[in-house]
Order: C-alpha cells, then structure tokens, then sequence
C-alpha cells in the first residue's frame, strides 16, 4: 500500500475499531498460518474455497504437518476462544486481518484484508440483529453509499434438501454447490424429487422486504415441509430484530452463498450491486473445533471495497500542518534542535534535504545563525512569522497564529 492507501486503510480501521468498541467488542489478533485441519473439520470450508487456498508442509526435520495461509478470519477466531476463552460464557470479539486465496483468472489480490466481529455465546435474534447494526454503523460512518442488506437462511436449504433423500455424500455435495452460488444443483435435486425441486426454485425465485412475506412462505412450506417452521419462525423473529433496530433490508433465499458452517441466517451488506460484507450464525463451528457447543455469529467486512467506497477520503488535515525545517550551512544543530522541540510539542516535522525544496509541506521554518532569526512561512496564503527564540515559535505555534 502506497502512502495515501495507508492513510485511507487506517482511516477505515478506526472507524470500524471505534465503532466495535463502542458495542463492546474487543480487538484480538491471530496468526497468519493455520492448520489446515481447521479448514477441513466435518466441512468447515466447503470444496469450492478449499481448492484456492494456500497450502503447504510446516516441516521442522522430525515430522511435518500440513499448514494454510487462512483463507477466513472466523475459523481461526473461534479456535482461539475455545484453547484459550473457553471459561467465558460469553465473548464479543473483533479483529482486521489479511486472508488469502487464489483466483484462477490470476488478475485478482491474492491478499485480502477484512474487518470482523464475532460474538460467541448467545442463540438469540437480538445477538443476529447487533451484529448487522453494528457493521451497518460502521458503514454508515464511512459515508458509503447506496447500501442494503440481504438476508437469507442456510437453514431452510438445509430442510429442503433432508426431504430429498439423498445419502450423506451427495446430500453434502449439493449443499456445497449451492451454497458456492452453483444454482445448477437444482438439477440434481429435480432427478430425485421433482415436486421437491419445484418447491426448492419457487423459494428461491421469491423476494420480499418484509416479515409478511415470510410468513407468506411459511404458510406454502407448511403444507409440503413441516420440519421448516421452526427454521422460518427464526428467520421472522431475526428480520424483526434486525428491523427494530433500525436497519431496513431486503429478503433473497437464492443468496445463501457462503461457509458451510453457517447454520442459520446469513447476511450480505452491498453498495449498488456489490458485496462489501457479509456474516451470519455458526452454532456448530466451536465445536466442530473441537470445542464445547455454544452458539456464535459473527460478520466480516471488506476492507478493499470499504476504502474504494467511502466518503471519508478528505486530506488529513494533520498533513497540512507537517513543518519542514530547513537546514542552510552553518545551521545544522539548530534546525535539529527546533525539529525536536516542535516534536515533542506536538507537531510533525521533516528536515530539508538535498533537492528536495519544500517535501509537499505547507509550512516552513527558515533557520539562521547570525542574528538567530526563526522564519515560518506559509506557502498557500504567504504570511510569514518572525521569533527570536525556538520556545518563542512553539508558543506562536501552539497559538494557532499561522493556522487560522
């Protein structure tokens, strides 16, 4: 990342670390390199993702183990709860964390870096709706423009495709298509149950924006899918929360795409047409860990499109008012004097170099020896401030004299 890149990553970091903070959440980091077990547990990552990620022998000259570069941020979140917070009943935890994973086009980041917030511990629709307002406060913060949220079900997949009579193999091939985006797997579904398959297009060709048209389908699963309702009374009772909380989104059962490890409601935040972030519930992912049971969800935003997006991309002000001290022959140990009395007074401070006139710094300090004269000078609007002394400046400075 070049500077201004830096300068609009941490700009979107402290927006979002501010923001968690202020649900509660604490920041935690974890390590870069995983063990690629945790990726393969009872499926925590489906084929589709597994196939792109980073993989390779940890190999210490006795034995070796076969190691990832974490293609997700969730996984290796919830393995450090469960070695190291099992004792906490309950956790809000947060992180910003590079992933990798290969695309076959080649022309894509292989490095990704995301901002997440996991909360472990709670089954409630309340616990769902907090973690979509506090990625939407976030987003909302960051002026980023034209946003929604999508919100669907990895349950009622789940419901449907038990109805098909599928064995354990293809009933897990067909739930990782499809939660990959491959809608074609509907196909399958039709050689084994055609009525099935009907029912499984007609849900996914709906949308709705209210709790009304759940209870809509609700009413038409009733009839051909009992085992459904209690995962649609979830469904209602996590879009109300998430309603009352203020946030307004739009339902797509189609969009499920994502971690076979959700288990229930799955969002995805957009601005236009793009996906800038996405969560939902994972109550079997701890233990699939090897973990005690306990319920957790947790939502990940993307930084890349977070940056591109905001409207926070103002020049800091901050590097307006960077000084650069101009060291003429014979001045040396006073510029480097003043530099270091401005610094510890607060301001930031470049010294002149050699071709290298005015560095993009608004302000400049002209030093000379004999008489001992300090110069501030404003480029953009020429003023120019006389001190006979270093303090003397710092003290103008401090004033505001030259920053009106």
């Amino acid at each position: 990342m070049l500077p201004q890149e830096m300068a609009d990553f941490r700009k979107v970091e402290s927006a979002f670390l501010q923001t968690a903070s202020g649900w509660g959440y604490q920041e935690v980091r974890t390590p870069s390199i995983e063990y690629l077990y945790l990726f393969t547990s009872a499926g925590t990552l489906t084929p589709g993702k597994l196939r792109r990620t980073y993989s390779f022998l940890d190999w210490d000259g006795w034995s070796g183990e076969r190691v990832v570069l974490r293609p997700d941020a969730t996984i290796p979140v919830t393995r450090m709860y469960s070695e190291c917070m099992a004792e906490s009943a309950q956790a809000r935890l947060c992180y910003i964390a590079n992933t990798f994973m290969f695309d076959d086009t080649g022309k894509k980041n292989r490095e990704r870096w995301q901002m997440g917030a996991e909360f472990i511990g709670s089954s409630s629709a309340l616990a769902d709706g907090e973690l979509v307002a506090v990625a939407m406060e976030v987003v909302n913060r960051l002026g980023i423009p034209d946003v929604r949220v999508r919100l669907s079900h990895s349950g009622l997949i789940a419901a449907l495709l038990e109805q098909s009579g599928f064995e354990a193999d293809e009933y897990n091939s067909i739930f990782d298509e499809l939660l990959d985006g491959n809608e074609s797997a509907i196909e399958k579904v039709k050689e084994a149950n055609p009525q099935l398959a009907r029912l499984f297009s007609l849900m996914l060709g709906m949308q709705g924006k209210s709790t009304e048209y759940l209870k809509n389908l609700r009413a038409l699963l009733d009839e051909a899918l009992s085992g459904a309702k209690c995962v649609i009374d979830d469904f209602i009772a996590v879009t109300e929360a998430i309603q009352t909380l203020g946030v307004e989104c739009e339902i797509n059962l189609a969009a499920a795409k994502g971690y076979e490890y959700y288990t229930g409601i799955i969002f995805h935040i957009l601005s236009g047409e793009e996906i800038i972030g996405g969560g939902g519930r994972y109550d079997n992912l701890v233990g699939l860990l090897g973990g005690k049971e306990i319920p957790a969800a947790g939502f990940g935003l993307y930084m890349d499109q977070m940056i591109k997006l905001s409207m926070c991309k103002k020049p800091d002000k901050a590097q307006e008012q960077v000084l650069m001290v101009k060291t003429p022959s014979g001045s040396t140990s006073s510029a480097l004097e003043l530099a270091r009395l401005l610094r510890e007074n607060g301001f930031g401070v470049i010294l002149e170099s050699e071709g290298c006139e005015n560095a993009g710094s608004r302000f400049s300090i002209d030093v000379t020896e004999a008489p001992r004269d300090y110069m501030l000078l404003d480029s953009v609007t020429g003023k120019r401030l006389h001190a006979s002394s270093a303090q003397e400046l710092c003290t103008a400075l401090a004033k505001g004299v030259e920053f009106a």
